[in-house]
């Protein structure tokens, strides 16, 4: 396939439709929902990233990145760009083309792009997914942050899952990263439940020696529960699990971030419980992206107000 002529939304060339997101009149970039005035105006010498998927124009990822990018002082812009399904190998022929620095990778194209990069990291390979895209060179690298964002965000609520008993509700691609990331830092067991005892499987599988599947009640001697499904997502009130069911001091955590507060994590407050939200995990994934591209500390702070502004 031509290059040039891998066709985009409405049939528009796909490199003429990123050249011209940067290129258009020497634009200012759109300010962040968070208020962060972005001041930057790209150039020849601006350093470009951005997001693909399909659909992806209601990422907050450009405002989180480029509020980070104008905290920190730096001459990079980063774009959401619409790729279809099948055009996977074109992009990334593009981000070659176009000296891309970095992209982030969401549905449905985190498997088909572990599939074409020229390495992956000890993560992506395990998950068989990629969400984030360094260029080294000619090279292409290819990361998966979920989970260590996930683990992050639990230290930055004070949570540190070393030798925890772990449930993880959910085998999806989040849940995965979820179950890996916890093994990796040190969690005494880590018990997938989800209603495909396959799924399960595979996913618990990522723990090694700790991994396990099993049921609700694992919840009665569960230190941490993770809500990894969509349930609770938007106006759906369906309680994911039953706080009641969790011993005394548990931790809650739940991947949904909107709303922030899903039934789940309202009803263990109510129970006194401690909580983690979803946005933690979507900001500190970013967060571990733009370190890997830029070598730069990531502005937590102004990521997270961007997030939710």
């Amino acid at each position: 396939m031509d290059l040039l002529r891998a066709p985009g939304r409405a049939g528009q060339p796909l490199l003429h439709r990123l050249l011209r997101r940067v290129q258009r009149g020497q634009g200012r970039v759109r300010p962040p929902r968070s208020g962060v005035r972005v001041t930057r105006t790209p150039t020849g010498a601006t350093h470009l990233a951005g997001v693909i998927g399909w659909p992806v124009r209601h990422s907050r990822s450009p405002d989180i990145h480029n509020a980070a990018y104008e905290a920190l002082g730096l001459d990079w812009v980063y774009v959401a760009l619409p790729v279809p399904p099948g055009q996977v190998p074109a992009a990334l022929r593009g981000m070659r083309a176009l000296g891309i620095e970095g992209l982030s990778v969401t549905m449905p194209h985190k498997g088909a792009v572990a599939a074409e990069v020229d390495a992956l990291t000890a993560d992506a390979a395990a998950l068989g997914a990629v969400n984030s895209v360094r260029r080294d060179g000619d090279r292409l690298i290819g990361d998966n942050t979920d989970g260590g964002g996930f683990v992050d965000s639990l230290a930055e609520a004070g949570v540190d899952p070393s030798g925890r008993r772990c449930v993880v509700l959910g085998a999806g691609g989040a849940a995965r990263a979820v179950v890996r990331s916890l093994a990796t830092a040190g969690a005494a067991q880590v018990t997938v439940v989800n209603r495909d005892p396959g799924r399960a499987a595979t996913a618990a599988a990522l723990a090694g020696a700790v991994g396990a599947v099993g049921s609700a009640s694992d919840l009665g001697t569960a230190d941490l529960l993770v809500q990894a499904t969509p349930m609770g997502m938007g106006d759906d009130a369906t309680l994911a699990a039953d706080p009641d069911l969790l011993p005394a001091g548990a931790v809650v955590a739940d991947l949904v971030y909107h709303p922030l507060v899903t039934p789940l994590l309202d009803a263990a407050r109510t129970r006194g419980l401690t909580t983690v939200d979803g946005l933690g995990m979507l900001v500190h994934q970013a967060a571990r992206q733009l370190r890997d591209w830029t070598g730069r500390g990531a502005p937590i702070d102004v990521m997270r107000a961007a997030a939710t502004g």
